[in-house]
Order: structure tokens, then C-alpha cells, then sequence
């Protein structure tokens, strides 16, 4: 274990994990996080039904074998992804995340709910702009065959190429109050 210059980036995932380990069981003794747990483990509280809405997606994106919990393994795959997957695979995930309906396009409508989601969990009901001049904005500037639903592949081009539209997805799962938390924990230990 470790080499010459300390720990070796194999040592440092497993002591991240084992911190995760350590985070995910302390929060959630039966190893298994219902919807409930879900929103005290993120903090999230007094949410406005299209942001329990989100969270609830969120939730089911997370539970990858639709068991209704999410497991450790599962856990680690979603923090995994959003702390350190590559862009592809990241807007991949939010896709799924953004298609409620599961139908493999994401509508104006959908895409709407998670904006004004996003804006309350965050607390910014009061942007600049409304949520629905900033859906029609994104649609206007992504949907390149105009019918009204973003294909994975325009979602991910257009994510790729709309700066604004970016932002808003990599707040919308901004996770440093957990990694912060989990840090905490290690250097009080």
C-alpha cells in the first residue's frame, strides 16, 4: 500500500470511499435509502410540488434496479458519475433524469418542471428571466428539427454548445455540501 511519495490514487479512492462508506451508513444504518432518507440525506426539505417532483426523478434515476431504495452500490455509482464521469456520460444521465415520462425525448413541458425545480431547490425563483422564457430560449437554441421535444442526441449537442443551458444542469445536482460534509467528517476523525 502507498508508495515513496505517500498514497497512490488507488489508496485515495479507497479512503473517498470508505468515507462514502461511512457517510451512507451513518445516515442510512439499513444500507438501503428510501425516497424519505433520499431528501433528509440532500438536505432537502418544504419543497413546492414540482421540486418534490424532481426529486422524486432524481430518486428513480438513482435507483437503477427499481427496487425502490438506493443501495450503497448505487449510491457510489451516482456520486461517482456526477462528481467524476465524463461530460458524455453525465448528459446521458441527465437526459434520463429530464425524461419524466420516460418516452426518450425530452417535451417543453418536462423540461420546464425541472428549471422551475431546479430554481427553488437552489433559490432562485427570482432569475433574471422567467423559467419559461428560459425553456422556450433553450429550445429555440437546441431543438434543431423544431418539433418540439430534444432526441438524447440534440439534448447532448445542444448541452455541448448552450452555455447557459450547461450551468443550469451542473447546479442542478451540485453535490459539494455532501463532498464538503464527507471531508468534514474525515478531518474531525
Amino acid at each position: 500500500m502507498g508508495n515513496s511519495t505517500g498514497s497512490t490514487v488507488d489508496d485515495l479512492q479507497a479512503v473517498e470511499m470508505h468515507l462514502w462508506y461511512k457517510k451512507f451508513m451513518t445516515e442510512c444504518p439499513s444500507g438501503q435509502l428510501t425516497l424519505h432518507e433520499f431528501k433528509q440525506f440532500f438536505g432537502l426539505r418544504g419543497l413546492d410540488s414540482e421540486a418534490n417532483a424532481y426529486i422524486e426523478q432524481m430518486f428513480r434515476t438513482f435507483d437503477m434496479n427499481k427496487d425502490g431504495y438506493i443501495d450503497f452500490m448505487e449510491y457510489v455509482a451516482a456520486l461517482s458519475l456526477v462528481m467524476r464521469g465524463k461530460m458524455e456520460h453525465k448528459l446521458r444521465w441527465y437526459f434520463k433524469l429530464y425524461d419524466v415520462d420516460g418516452n426518450g425525448c425530452i417535451d417543453r413541458h418536462e423540461l420546464l418542471n425541472i428549471i422551475k425545480a431546479i430554481r427553488a431547490i437552489n433559490g432562485h425563483e427570482n432569475q433574471e428571466g422567467t423559467a419559461e422564457d428560459f425553456t422556450n430560449g433553450v429550445f429555440d437554441r437546441i431543438d434543431i428539427n423544431g418539433d418540439g421535444e430534444l432526441s438524447l442526441d440534440e439534448f447532448v449537442a445542444g448541452a455541448r454548445t448552450d452555455d447557459d443551458f450547461m450551468e443550469v444542469m451542473m447546479k442542478s445536482l451540485d453535490l459539494t455540501h455532501i463532498v464538503a460534509m464527507i471531508h468534514n467528517r474525515r478531518h474531525s476523525v
